[in-house]
């Protein structure tokens, strides 16, 4: 499970409380790798009892106050290792592709109005990534941690353009079904 790196790097960027990690979390890792706020909190405290990462002493402390994380030194070490790991990708699941599989067998329809919807939504994930590669990312801005951050959104960027191309095909298709159909 990947979701106890996702939150060591998170840290190593910079300490947060558990809520500026769901935040966080809500504007940028989620994007890739997302998570509830709950599975957040409850691997903060595996993280923490296993010695990766621990809260930072209080300086008053306050009953209720918000436990700021950072990462310990075998935290960095595990996140490294961990880096270096070899992993094979994962095979896609997407109900959108079981669901046209499965319109091959009970017909199409309905389903010219969903992949107009999924366009929709590529179309909008779409120019949220070009804005915030346009915010975050001037050309100026060139440190190997940002030019690394940036290849993860152009990944972002070139997969919502894959499904953007995929979605117009498929929805030609399916049109060209249905205008068939009621043409028969």
């Amino acid at each position: 499970m990947s979701l106890p790196y996702a939150i060591l790097t998170a840290l190593m960027e910079k300490p947060s409380s558990g809520l500026e990690l769901t935040r966080r979390f809500d504007k940028s890792i989620g994007y890739f790798w997302s998570a509830t706020h709950q599975q957040i909190y409850r691997e903060l405290g595996r993280l923490e009892e296993a010695g990766l990462i621990r809260a930072l002493p209080s300086e008053v402390p306050v009953r209720g106050q918000k436990k700021q994380y950072e990462v310990l030194p075998g935290g960095s070490a595990e996140l490294a290792r961990w880096v270096d790991e070899r992993q094979d990708p994962k095979p896609m699941r997407d109900a959108l592709l079981l669901r046209i599989r499965a319109a091959a067998v009970v017909g199409p329809q309905g389903l010219g109005a969903e992949l107009r919807r999924h366009l929709e939504l590529h179309r909008a994930q779409l120019a949220e990534y070009e804005a915030i590669e346009a915010k975050d990312f001037p050309a100026e801005r060139n440190a190997d941690p940002d030019r690394l951050r940036r290849l993860v959104l152009h990944g972002g960027i070139a997969l919502e353009g894959f499904w953007l191309s995929w979605l117009e095909e498929a929805l030609a298709e399916v049109e060209d079904m249905t205008a068939a159909a009621t043409e028969a």
